[in-house]
């Protein structure tokens, strides 16, 4: 971070950098993993976002009554990984979990797609978003070609160091979604 506090921009600039990044690796990939905890278990499950932007949070269609609602309701810690290996990016953010019935948020995110579990609409009863407030976030990001990648691994086994695979960033979000990267490397 002092590198890019260095090259003229402020600590703001590289948190709001490291934020349009984030959502920028998350945006167009519509299925993320969301990991929960049932007090015994792991529980992992595909869940699609709906959103167009990035402010801290992110929202996810259910059922008000599920296995998922009931362990987010005991334990709020939730994961979301995010994946598209075509563009070698990989992401993971860890926040808190909470189930949101307000009529008004619903109403902001809802979109055809979501009708496809919800065939009663609005006025399903059971209609329901999970809200994950990130607290923290990972990401690796390659934007080198696949035979740049086997060029870095074929020196690294020859020499003895570490491949350079790409950018490996992690960042602390605050609520309000403000960022800070808090180490970066390769990965």
């Amino acid at each position: 971070m002092a590198a890019m506090a260095q090259a003229g921009r402020t600590n703001h600039d590289d948190a709001a950098a490291a934020k349009d990044k984030l959502w920028s690796l998350i945006k167009d990939v519509k299925v993320a993993m969301m990991t929960s905890w049932d007090g015994h278990r792991l529980h992992s499950r595909p869940m699609q976002g709906h959103q167009e932007e990035f402010d801290g949070k992110l929202y996810f269609f259910t059922r008000r009554h599920s296995g998922k609602t009931g362990e987010i309701d005991r334990f709020d810690q939730i994961n979301l990984a995010y994946a598209d290996p075509n563009a070698q990016s990989y992401v993971s953010i860890a926040g808190k979990g909470r189930l949101v019935t307000d009529r008004a948020v619903i109403e902001k995110y809802w979109n055809p797609m979501a009708s496809a579990w919800f065939p009663k609409g609005l006025d399903d009863p059971e209609l329901g978003l999970i809200e994950v407030e990130a607290e923290s976030a990972q990401y690796w990001d390659s934007t080198d070609s696949r035979m740049r990648q086997l060029w870095e691994m074929a020196t690294a086994n020859l020499t003895g160091r570490e491949p350079d695979m790409g950018e490996n960033v992690k960042l602390e979000i605050r609520p309000g979604g403000e960022t800070s990267p808090t180490t970066t490397g390769a990965h």
